[in-house]
C-alpha cells in the first residue's frame, strides 16, 4: 500500500485484505471482491504463499502503528543482519594463550549476524523484532529464544514477539484465549532467558496436527477477525511508548 492510502487506511477493509489473502494462499480461494490494489491483500497476495506469514506481520505492525495514531513516516521494518561481536570474557578464559592473544589482538574481526524476521525501527531506533512461523515446536523455540537473547546483548529494550499461524508448543497457546497460560516445557525454556520476555501471537485456533495439514480441505482453518485485532492490540503494546 502507498504512503497515502495509509493516510487514509481502513482499517477494516485491511483486516479483510489479510483475511482474504491468507484464504487465497492457504485454500487456493479466489476472492474476487478484493481487487489487487487492496494494500493487504494486494500485498500479501504478491509475496506469495512461501512468505505468507511475514507479510502478515508486516501489515500487522503498520496497522497496529496507525492504530495509536502513529505517523508511518517514522516507522520501518526490515530484517537486515545485525552484528554480534564476541564475548570479551570468553576470550580471556581460552586455555591456549597463543589463541587467546591470537583473538584478542584481531577482536574487532570476530563478530556473528544475526536477525529476526521482522525489526521494527521508529525514528531509525530500534525497538521491536518479531519471529514469524507457519506454526512452532519447542525445538524451534529454543533457536527464537537464543536469537533474541543475542540480539538483546546490543539492544536491551527491544520488544520481542513471535507471531505463528498454528502453535504445536503445548498448553493454551492455540485456545487464543486472552489470557494464555501457556505449556510447561514453554515457560521452562524462556525462564533461563528471562530478558527476552517473549510475547506470542497465534492466530489460528487448535494445536497444529502433522498429519492434519490446514491447506486440505477437511483440516481448514479460517483467521478469525478477533485473532487478528487481539494481534494489533498486544503489537501496540509494545510500540506506543514511542509515540
Amino acid at each position: 500500500m502507498s504512503e497515502s492510502k495509509y493516510l487514509q487506511i481502513d482499517v477494516e477493509q485491511e483486516i479483510n485484505g489479510i483475511i482474504a489473502a491468507y484464504n487465497s494462499l492457504v485454500f487456493g480461494i479466489n476472492n474476487k471482491a478484493m481487487k489487487d490494489e487492496n494494500g493487504a491483500y494486494g500485498g500479501i497476495i504478491r509475496a506469495g504463499k512461501g512468505e505468507l506469514v511475514e507479510n502478515i506481520a508486516k501489515h500487522l505492525i503498520e496497522l497496529s502503528w496507525y492504530s495509536l495514531g502513529g505517523n508511518l513516516l517514522r516507522l520501518e521494518i526490515n530484517s537486515m543482519k545485525i552484528p554480534i561481536p564476541i564475548n570479551v570474557e570468553y576470550v580471556k578464559k581460552i586455555a591456549d594463550s597463543e589463541i587467546r592473544e591470537y583473538i584478542l589482538k584481531n577482536i574487532d574481526e570476530y563478530s556473528y549476524g544475526i536477525s529476526v524476521d521482522k525489526q521494527v525501527f521508529i525514528d531509525s531506533k530500534f525497538i521491536l523484532g518479531m519471529e514469524c512461523k507457519a506454526y512452532t515446536e519447542n525445538a524451534m523455540m529454543k533457536r527464537i529464544l537464543f536469537d533474541f537473547h543475542l540480539i538483546k546483548t546490543r539492544y536491551p529494550n527491544i520488544s520481542c514477539f513471535l507471531l505463528q499461524l498454528e502453535s504445536q508448543l503445548g498448553g493454551d497457546f492455540s485456545e487464543l484465549n486472552e489470557k494464555t497460560y501457556g505449556s510447561q516445557s514453554t515457560h521452562t525454556l524462556m525462564s533461563f532467558m528471562p530478558e527476552v520476555d517473549l510475547k506470542i501471537i497465534t492466530l489460528l485456533k487448535g494445536e497444529r496436527k502433522v498429519d492434519e495439514p490446514i491447506h486440505q480441505v477437511e483440516f481448514r482453518k479460517q483467521i478469525e477477525k478477533k485473532s487478528i485485532y487481539f494481534a494489533i492490540s498486544e503489537i501496540s503494546k509494545g510500540l506506543e511508548k514511542y509515540l
